[in-house]
């Protein structure tokens, strides 16, 4: 496997070709990038498991909280949604709704990753309206 620095700098390289300041995406810590695509965030983290030889790239998106009401009606949707989805899936952690999509870092070039970046934005920036619109509101911020 790269280094993960080869790694950072793909992402940075892609956030740049977006027009956008990828110092400004950072966070606080190494490896993650917070940013937008419309209306959804997007947050980017890459790592490598300590004493491990091998790394993943995730791609998030914070779509919305589970709603209280219609929560089978929600996830039912969810589920059904995904079917429909390439790469990509809904899930559920704690109360929250995200849009997910997670590879291996072996293998990783920069076309694949731009692919992903768009595909996890586009998705993310169409179904957080709808969504929101049909369940009821919520913002995302990274714990």
């Amino acid at each position: 496997m790269k280094d993960l620095q080869e790694y950072y700098n793909m992402v940075e390289e892609i956030i740049s070709s977006f027009g956008v300041d990828p110092a400004a995406c950072r966070t606080q810590t190494t490896g993650q990038w917070d940013l937008r695509k419309g209306s959804a965030p997007v947050w980017i983290d890459v790592w490598k498991l300590q004493d491990q030889d091998y790394g993943y790239i995730q791609m998030l998106s914070p779509i919305m909280e589970v709603p209280v009401d219609n929560q089978h009606l929600f996830t039912k949707e969810l589920l059904e949604t995904n079917h429909n989805l390439y790469g990509v899936a809904f899930t559920i952690k704690e109360k929250w709704c995200y849009l997910k999509m997670i590879r291996e870092l072996e293998g990783l070039d920069k076309s694949e990753a731009l692919a992903m970046f768009n595909r996890i934005g586009n998705y993310a920036d169409d179904f957080d309206d709808k969504l929101k619109a049909r369940y009821g509101q919520g913002g995302g911020g990274r714990g």
